[in-house]
């Protein structure tokens, strides 16, 4: 883990106050969008909105990632052709259905020497996608998935649970395809901005589930979402002992040690690594 994603705010790619805004919170990553958060009289002017303010800069080690329109509408290629110039991280497409989706982009993105290191996103919010998830995860220049739940849920018919149980499968079927191809899974948006308590337990169950962090719709969700996926002190102070406790252990020819009473193993000890790595990622995101 060489970066957190734990907070990725979608900012409107128009709107040229936001895009200041978005260079003081405290995100991980921002999704620059195109798609959704500008309306159709306005994607013209948004895509070169945007392309100034990543020219100019100053997002310091945010992780940016610009969410153009689909190829197959009348503005995604005008998207790429501006937004290109500018070397971005990464581009997400949105309603990704097959590896095919992604090798397109990809191959527009070859035509630019300035996107030679950028990476492609896959929005997962339709049920084809989620089906096609591990051939899409092992696409050319994949770097991640994000959830699309709304266009899920819609496209699925489900109804509203808090406990997301309809949707359960389909976070999980990303999650496994991006674990297999070694990318990075974000959780879906939670709508109603205002309810913390909401917000605290969908994270709490994104972050049960594995996912690496959440996409957010306003600043106010930031500090619970940073919260939830961040490794607790008790978290650390376990990952530490466990990782001190094998190493003891075998330099006595032993195979496995205990802490707190239960078994520690490789395995154990894998993840408790992995566990510093995100504290070690968010500490130093923070400087």
């Amino acid at each position: 883990m060489t970066h957190p994603y734990r907070s990725v705010l979608y900012i409107p790619g128009s709107k040229e106050r936001a895009l200041e805004k978005a260079k003081t919170l405290p995100v991980d990553a921002i999704i620059f969008d195109l798609e959704d958060a500008v309306a159709v009289d306005e994607k013209e002017n948004a895509r070169h909105t945007l392309a100034a303010a990543l020219t100019a800069g100053g997002y310091g080690d945010r992780a940016q990632i610009v969410r153009i329109n689909a190829l197959d509408t009348d503005w995604g290629h005008a998207d790429v052709a501006v937004i290109a110039p500018t070397g971005p991280q990464a581009v997400l497409l949105p309603k990704v259905n097959s590896a095919a989706d992604i090798t397109a982009l990809s191959a527009l993105l070859d035509a630019h020497p300035a996107c030679a290191n950028t990476k492609i996103w896959a929005m997962m919010e339709t049920p084809l996608g989620i089906l096609n998830a591990l051939e899409i995860a092992q696409a050319p220049r994949m770097g991640g998935f994000i959830i699309g739940t709304n266009d899920l849920a819609k496209d699925l018919n489900t109804r509203f649970r808090a406990d997301r149980e309809p949707l359960l499968t389909s976070l999980q079927m990303c999650l496994l395809a991006a674990r297999a191809a070694g990318i990075i899974c974000v959780d879906g948006v939670y709508n109603a901005y205002k309810d913390t308590q909401g917000l605290a337990a969908e994270c709490a169950q994104g972050r049960d589930m594995g996912m690496d962090g959440k996409t957010l719709i306003h600043p106010a969700q930031v500090d619970t979402c940073n919260t939830a996926f961040s490794p607790s002190d008790a978290e650390i102070d376990l990952a530490r002992r466990q990782i001190d406790a094998f190493e003891a252990a075998e330099a006595e020819g032993l195979g496995i040690a205990v802490v707190d009473g239960k078994i520690v193993e490789n395995l154990h000890v894998e993840t408790a690594r992995k566990t510093l790595a995100m504290a070690n990622a968010i500490a130093t995101a923070a400087e």
